[in-house]
């Protein structure tokens, strides 16, 4: 069978390039091995799908090359995606920070994804496994679904995040079997491990701080889990962090420690009951237990307020590791963007051969721009295959 184009998945950067290239009257086959489309998206944002963030810059991305992305972000932007979501009449709002989410499912985008598709004579093959691929004149793609041809091949496969819903290397092994660099791919946005007995109790809790790791800062949520923590914050920081260095929260980003003690110094209050009036209860229970003893805080003298008020705004930690690929939201690393036009996202040494999204080293922060990412490197390719 042959085929003007054929992407090797049905992610959002697969679709995205099917459509734009659909529009333009080729004839494009979507391979996917899962049996539907778009999983990631369906699970994305909680269900509602973090679709792309308002505040998009280049700055927001971890590449190598971090002037790579800035081609394809400017000719796809925030903007029009949006106006796609406003034509399919879905309904949507701002979270916070910039980041847009369905009102009601993650469904809606990937139906007016497919819907799109199929307005555009773009074919959608499920459960179709591709077990060669080889480049004569043209492509060769071997599959459990038969054999096809094509002129411009895009691979759309992702990073090998998430495993468990299907993941694999397979992106990265056509790049290295055409001959193209991959720089070292690492879990990101993931969770980290601690100590096991440090923080036993505190599951669930949820403390809103700023979280530093050398010159970067994020101020979210922290949430620690049963392994460790994770939270927004902690989400954004693991993407900069490497293992066996510290890391330092600021746990009263918006409140005044020291005002609070001379306010309540007058009638005896524990410490422990001054910390539970700004954290959590068992959070402020934990924290004086491991690092500072309650005790009334009139007995506090200025010297102890200072390194009271030191400890809960320096508080340092040394993660044993994150939680990894089984947890990571995204794969930092991919195939090195010395090796693609950041115009068109095509190979420079095999013409016709393109990659796109998750699969290139390029990963966005927390809070739609990965899929941001997706939309713009998929329209690129999407405009010259």
């Amino acid at each position: 069978m042959n085929y003007d184009v054929i992407i090797i998945g049905a992610g959002a950067a697969g679709l995205m390039c099917a459509i734009e290239a659909g529009k333009r009257g080729r004839k494009v086959l979507v391979i996917e091995h899962a049996e539907k489309p778009g999983k990631k998206i369906l699970i994305s944002g909680g269900g509602r799908c973090n679709f792309t963030n308002i505040n998009v810059t280049s700055g927001n991305f971890i590449s190598q090359n971090p002037h790579f992305c800035k081609s394809a972000l400017a000719r796809y932007t925030p903007q029009n995606f949006i106006e796609l979501v406003e034509k399919y009449g879905i309904k949507y709002h701002e979270k916070k920070l910039g980041q847009l989410f369905c009102n009601s499912s993650s469904k809606e985008i990937l139906d007016m994804l497919l819907a799109e598709c199929s307005n555009n004579g773009v074919e959608i093959q499920l459960n179709c496994k591709v077990t060669n691929i080889n480049k004569l004149e043209n492509f060769i793609v071997n599959s459990t679904d038969g054999n096809f041809k094509c002129e411009s091949l895009v691979i759309a496969t992702g990073g090998i995040s998430i495993p468990q819903m299907g993941a694999t290397d397979f992106g990265y092994k056509i790049a290295n079997q055409f001959g193209l660099n991959v720089t070292k791919t690492a879990p990101g946005l993931v969770p980290f491990i601690l100590n096991e007995n440090s923080f036993n109790g505190l599951p669930g809790i949820s403390i809103e701080a700023i979280v530093h790791y050398n010159k970067k800062s994020f101020q979210e949520n922290i949430l620690f889990t049963h392994k460790g923590l994770s939270g927004p914050a902690i989400l954004q920081i693991s993407n900069y962090w490497s293992k066996g260095n510290e890391i330092t929260i600021d746990l009263l980003p918006d409140a005044d420690i020291i005002s609070k003690i001379e306010v309540n110094k007058p009638i005896k209050t524990e410490l422990v009951n001054l910390l539970a009036q700004i954290f959590p209860k068992r959070f402020a229970e934990k924290w004086c237990e491991l690092y500072f003893p309650s005790k009334p805080i009139n007995q506090l003298n200025e010297t102890e307020i200072q390194n009271l008020n030191n400890i809960l705004r320096n508080w340092k930690i040394i993660p044993n590791d994150t939680e990894g690929f089984g947890k990571a939201e995204v794969t930092k690393g991919g195939v090195d963007t010395g090796e693609l036009s950041g115009k068109t996202m095509e190979s420079k040494k095999i013409q016709g051969l393109y990659f796109i999204g998750e699969v290139v080293d390029v990963t966005g922060w927390l809070g739609g721009y990965n899929f941001q990412w997706a939309w713009s490197s998929g329209f690129a390719a999407g405009q010259y295959i």
